[in-house]
């Protein structure tokens, strides 16, 4: 087999997994269970917010939101963006050379 032969099978089986994988966590229910979850402390901030009131305590929106800070940051992602940033570099650059040549083939 080629190169090129195993590197379409590689991506090829990595797309299958990826989509038996998001398949069986929407047949399993794990989706509508995350957003059951989200839900039902919705409904338990609004309870709390309509207890604040009747008691007269001071209200304010930070105590009943559910605010989560998610870090991405680490290796990983560190390396994905900078080969990101590099492949967008390369494509602007080929493009722009591309553009040049062409202008040049219309001016001569």
């Amino acid at each position: 087999m080629t190169a090129g032969g195993k590197i379409f099978r590689f991506i090829l089986i990595s797309l299958f997994i990826i989509f038996v994988t998001l398949y069986l966590s929407q047949a399993t229910g794990y989706y509508d269970y995350q957003q059951h979850k989200k839900v039902q402390l919705t409904e338990e901030k609004i309870k709390q917010f309509e207890e604040d009131v009747k008691e007269g305590k001071k209200i304010d929106i930070e105590n009943y939101l559910e605010t989560k800070e998610y870090n991405y940051r680490n290796g990983i992602s560190q390396m994905g963006l900078k080969l990101s940033r590099n492949v967008s570099n390369y494509v602007k650059s080929s493009v722009d050379s591309v553009f040049r040549f062409l202008e040049k083939m219309l001016t001569d």
